[in-house]
C-alpha cells in the first residue's frame, strides 16, 4: 500500500488485519472500556464544570477519531482528570460561569487546542514531548489532584461556596462553611467512597466506580436525600452529540490562546507518554507525529460535536491492553456501546447524588498522586527536586496553564544548564594484567605522568558551553606540565565557536611548549570540523584515531632523562626506561 496514503489514512493499515478472531478480542475489550468510561465520563465532566453528558460525548467522539488517525493500537483517548481541571481553570479565568457561555467557551478552547496539536503534528514536532521533563508532569498531576480533591469537598459537605476561587481562597471558604455541613451529604459521600475502596480491594476486576455510584444512589434513596437538601446530578438528555460550530471571534481567540496552548501541550504529553508506555509492553512502534495528528483531529472534530478537550487515559488504555485488544477497533467499539447506553438509559444519572459523585472524584484525585514516586524524586537530584516543588507549588498557587509553562521552562533551563557544562576529567592509566584502563585520577587516586596529562571531554562543544569549558580546561591543566592528550570520545557535537575555542586553547598550550593531541573523536564530529574548514586549521597531525595510538606516539617523545628520575611508573612502557638506581647498578 502507498506509504503517503497510509500517512494520510493510517487506519487502512490495521483495518486490513481485522479477522473474526481480532474482532472478538476487540469487542470484549471494547465492552470493558465502555463500562469503565461510563462513570469516568460523568465524573470528569463534573471536574471540568460541565453537565455530565459532555463527558460522555467526549468519551464517544474523541476516541473514535484518535483511534482512526493515531498510531497506537491500544491508546484510548477521551476525558481525563488532569485535562478536565485545566479546562475548568482556563475557562473560569476568562470570566465564564457555568451555563451556556461556559459551554461555548469550552468548545472554542477545544477547537483551538486541537488546531495547535494538529499544527505541531504536521510540522513533525512529535519529538517535542521528549524535552519536557517527566518530573514536570508528575508535579503538575499531583497539584491538579489536590485541586480536584479540594473542589469536591463542597459537594461532600453539602455546602455552598463561590466558584472560580484560588486554592487558598477555596480552603478558607470551606473552613468557614464547615459549620453548615449537611450530614446526609457527608454520610452518602463516605459510604460511596468506602464502597469504591472496598470493591476495588476485594473484587479488583469489578467496575468499582460504577458499583460505588449505585451504592451511593441507593443510600440517598434510603435516606430520602433529595428531601434533606442533597443535590442530584439529574438525567442525561438521551441524545447523540449535537453538531454545532464553536463561536469564534478575534478577541476570544486572542484571550484564549495561552490557555489553549497549555491544554494542547498537556494533552500531547499525556497521550504520547501513555502510548509509549503501553508500546513497551506490546512491542508496537509509536509514531509521535502521527499521535499529535490523531489527538489534534480528535479535538477539532470533537469541538464540532459538543466535546471538551480530551487526551490519552492511562486507566482506560491499560485496561484496553489487559482486556486483550488487538487493534484500535476496540476503542471504536467502546464508543459505539456508549452511544447505545446513552440512548437507551439516559435516566441512569437521575438519582445519582452529587456527594456520591464528589466521593468518586475524590478517589480519582487520590489515585492520581504517586506518593512513592514523589518521595523518590524529592530525594533525587537537586534539580529534579526543585522542578517538582516549583511545579507543584505553581499548580496550587497560580493559574494552571502558567503552572505548566513554569514547570516546562524550569526543566528546560536545567537541561540547558546541564548541556552547557561539559565535564572535563583528568584521567590516567591503571595498568592491569589484561590491559590498560584509563580511570578518573581523583576517584582512583592514580598518579599522573609528569610529562603527559590526559583529559577526557564529555559533552558537546558548542557556543553555550565555551566559557565553562575554557575555565575547566585551564583549571585542569594548570597544575600539570608536559604534553596534553584530549580524549574526545564523549564529544557528540561541535559547532564553529567550539572549534575556534579548541584551536585557541591548543595554540595557547603550544606557546607554553606543550604539545596537544586529540584522540577518539567520532567520525561524524570530524566531518563537522571538515565542513566548517576547521579540521585543517586545527591540524590533521593533531588527530589520532585511538587513545592507545596517541599515547604510543607521545611516549616516544618523552624526555627520558626525566623518566630516569621518576618513581611513579604510570605507564607499562615506563619499565623500559632505566631509572637512576638501575643505571647505577648496571654500571657497577
Amino acid at each position: 500500500m502507498n506509504s503517503s496514503l497510509l500517512r494520510l489514512l493510517p487506519f487502512l493499515s490495521w483495518m486490513a488485519q481485522i479477522t473474526p478472531a481480532t474482532l472478538r478480542a476487540d469487542f470484549m475489550a471494547g465492552l470493558t472500556g465502555a463500562i469503565i468510561v461510563l462513570p469516568q465520563g460523568v465524573a470528569y465532566a463534573f471536574i471540568a464544570g460541565l453537565p455530565p453528558e459532555y463527558g460522555l460525548y467526549t468519551a464517544i467522539v474523541t476516541p473514535i477519531i484518535a483511534a482512526l488517525f493515531g498510531s497506537s493500537h491500544h491508546l484510548i483517548s477521551g476525558p481525563t482528570a488532569a485535562i478536565s481541571i485545566v479546562v475548568m481553570s482556563v475557562v473560569s479565568s476568562l470570566g465564564a460561569t457555568p451555563g451556556e457561555a461556559f459551554i461555548a467557551t469550552t468548545m472554542l478552547l477545544t477547537l483551538l487546542a486541537g488546531l495547535i496539536q494538529l499544527g505541531l503534528g504536521l510540522l513533525r514536532l512529535g519529538t517535542l514531548v521528549n524535552f519536557i521533563s517527566h518530573t514536570v508532569v508528575i508535579g503538575f498531576t499531583a497539584g491538579a489532584a489536590v485541586l480536584i480533591g479540594t473542589g469536591q469537598i463542597k459537594h461532600i459537605l453539602g455546602v455552598s461556596i463561590p466558584s472560580g476561587l484560588h486554592f487558598y481562597e477555596q480552603v478558607g471558604e470551606l473552613v468557614a462553611a464547615s459549620g453548615t455541613t449537611n450530614s446526609y451529604s457527608l454520610a452518602i459521600a463516605l459510604v460511596t467512597l468506602g464502597a469504591a475502596i472496598s470493591i476495588r480491594r476485594f473484587v479488583p476486576k469489578a467496575p468499582y466506580m460504577l458499583l460505588a455510584m449505585l451504592v451511593g444512589s441507593l443510600i440517598c434513596l434510603a435516606l430520602d436525600g433529595s428531601a434533606n437538601g442533597v443535590k442530584l446530578v439529574g438525567a442525561l438528555p438521551g441524545t447523540l452529540p449535537p453538531f454545532a460550530l464553536p463561536e469564534m471571534d478575534a478577541s476570544s481567540v486572542s484571550r484564549m490562546l495561552s490557555g489553549a496552548f497549555a491544554v494542547a501541550l498537556l494533552g500531547l504529553i499525556e497521550a504520547v507518554s501513555i502510548a509509549r508506555s503501553i508500546a513497551l509492553r506490546s512491542g508496537q512502534r509509536i509514531d509521535g507525529n502521527q499521535e499529535f495528528i490523531g489527538q489534534g483531529l480528535s479535538n477539532i472534530v470533537g469541538s464540532l460535536f459538543s466535546c471538551y478537550p480530551g487526551s490519552g487515559s492511562f486507566t482506560r488504555s491499560g485496561a484496553n491492553y489487559d482486556a486483550g485488544a488487538l487493534t484500535p477497533l476496540a476503542a471504536i467499539i467502546a464508543a459505539i456501546l456508549l452511544i447505545f447506553i446513552l440512548l437507551l438509559v439516559p435516566g441512569m444519572t437521575a438519582y445519582l447524588p452529587m456527594p456520591a459523585m464528589g466521593g468518586i472524584v475524590l478517589l480519582i484525585a487520590w489515585n492520581l498522586i504517586d506518593f512513592k514516586l514523589l518521595m523518590g524524586l524529592a530525594k533525587a537530584h537537586r534539580n529534579e527536586a526543585i522542578t517538582l516543588l516549583v511545579t507543584l507549588s505553581a499548580t496550587l498557587l497560580a493559574e494552571l496553564e502558567f503552572a505548566i509553562y513554569i514547570g516546562v521552562f524550569l526543566s528546560l533551563a536545567f537541561y540547558l544548564r546541564r548541556t552547557s557544562r561539559p565535564k572535563l576529567t583528568l584521567i590516567a592509566p591503571l595498568e592491569r594484567e589484561n590491559g590498560r584502563y584509563l580511570r578518573n585520577v581523583g576517584r582512583y587516586a592514580i598518579a599522573q605522568c609528569p610529562q603527559i596529562q590526559i583529559v577526557r571531554i564529555d559533552g558537546s562543544l558548542f557556543f553555550g558551553a565555551l566559557e565553562h569549558l575554557q575555565d575547566q580546561l585551564q583549571q585542569a591543566l594548570a597544575q600539570g606540565q608536559g604534553d596534553v592528550l584530549l580524549v574526545a570520545k564523549g564529544v557528540n557535537h561541535i559547532d564553529l565557536a567550539g572549534a575556534q575555542m579548541l584551536y585557541t586553547e591548543i595554540r595557547r598550550l603550544e606557546r607554553d611548549g606543550r604539545r596537544v593531541m586529540i584522540s577518539s573523536l567520532k567520525g561524524y564530529v570530524r566531518d563537522e570540523l571538515h565542513m566548517m574548514g576547521q579540521f585543517e586549521k586545527i591540524g590533521p597531525q593533531r588527530f589520532v584515531e585511538t587513545t592507545g595510538e596517541a599515547l604510543g606516539l607521545m611516549l616516544k617523545e618523552v624526555d627520558q632523562t626525566i623518566c630516569a628520575g621518576c618513581t611513579k611508573r604510570v605507564f607499562g612502557e615506563c619499565a623500559g626506561f632505566s631509572s637512576a638506581d638501575q643505571r647505577a647498578k648496571n654500571s657497577a
